[in-house]
């Protein structure tokens, strides 16, 4: 079979059709149409990639009859509201993996959604995911490597989600580095809390995308070779995603740890300033406490109290108030309460 040509103009398709690549038993790239696929497939050279970025229906369906994908597996890829798993549909397999990127120094979630068969590899990304043209470009310097079929585009794909999680959970070390000088700082921030709260909440929210991540690999690793679909010697590739996949979840619980800990630390920290506070207030109460019992004994108006017609007791009530404040002060310095 004679394959399209590549020196004209790009072949078109639908605007959610992000590549639609032949490559052929040498690892040469064609681009094609979405009708020429089934010419592709049938000509048993190479295989087909078909990238896709929230795809319209009949774009979804136009695959499906190219490639005889099942009626579950296309329905889970349009509502894009899946969980990360691997499914096997006859001789076709379907994966969904959640992507992460730092959108307003927040992260953003999105999916996508692998089709892997003998002979093809259809990816589809919803939401927040960054473009796969560096994985085409990658796996495209390695002809001999494109020769594994699709299975190990699906591979570079992994790859290319599991690394992109790396720079976010290093952004949450550096902040959370930044904000121990706040939690440590002698003056309460109330917006320190609720970073920190933030923070510990958008790491749950990743561990729930990188967790289930694991058990893909874990699955792809596992997946029977005599199917054909994922060989044995890219299992070897995707044993080395899988190990990165769990080193940043590692990464993640500990930071959890962390902030939980930063949590209870600046929680703690708050609480003995309080004290601290309520101790010097409860000094000097009680330093006003003593003088005001005093004075109101002698303005309560009775006929006959001590020593109230003596000339001297004016002076000696005052002395005496003031020993007694001396006394309190020089108690509640030694006691570190002021």
């Amino acid at each position: 079979m004679t394959l399209p040509d590549t020196t004209g103009p790009a072949p078109h398709n639908p605007a959610c059709v992000i590549n639609c690549v032949h490559y052929d038993d040498d690892g040469k790239r064609h681009d094609i149409s979405l009708d020429a696929i089934s010419d592709v497939i049938a000509s048993g050279n190479g295989f087909v990639w078909v990238g896709l970025y929230d795809p319209a229906d009949p774009v979804l369906l136009k695959l499906q009859e190219e490639f005889g994908l099942h009626d579950l597996a296309i329905e889970d890829a349009r509502n894009a509201h899946q969980r990360p798993k691997v499914e096997t549909y006859g001789n076709s397999m379907f994966v969904v993996v959640t992507t992460a990127q730092m959108v307003d120094e927040r992260i953003q979630y999105g999916e996508t959604h692998a089709f892997v068969g003998p002979r093809f590899l259809v990816t589809v990304r919803h939401g927040a995911s960054l473009s796969y043209a560096p994985v085409r470009a990658r796996v495209e310097r390695e002809p001999h490597l494109l020769k594994m079929g699709p299975s190990y585009c699906l591979y570079a794909v992994l790859d290319f989600v599991v690394d992109n999680y790396l720079p976010i959970t290093n952004r949450f070390r550096d902040t959370l580095e930044l904000l121990e000088k706040d939690i440590f700082a002698e003056n309460y921030k109330r917006s320190t809390v609720v970073r920190l709260y933030e923070l510990k909440r958008e790491l749950n929210k990743m561990r729930m995308a990188v967790a289930p991540l694991q058990d893909v690999l874990s699955a792809l690793r596992r997946y029977p070779a005599e199917t054909g679909l994922v060989p044995d010697e890219v299992k070897l590739y995707i044993r080395d995603v899988h190990d990165h996949a769990v080193r940043i979840s590692d990464v993640i619980d500990t930071l959890r740890e962390m902030l939980g800990t930063a949590l209870s630390v600046n929680l703690s920290l708050v609480t003995l300033a309080q004290g601290e506070t309520v101790k010097r207030l409860g000094a000097w109460a009680a330093l006003l406490a003593a003088p005001t019992l005093i004075t109101s004994w002698y303005g309560m108006n009775f006929t006959h109290m001590p020593e109230l017609d003596q000339p001297w007791a004016y002076p000696a009530m005052i002395i005496g108030v003031g020993a007694v404040c001396v006394g309190l002060f020089r108690l509640f310095k030694r006691v570190r309460w002021l």
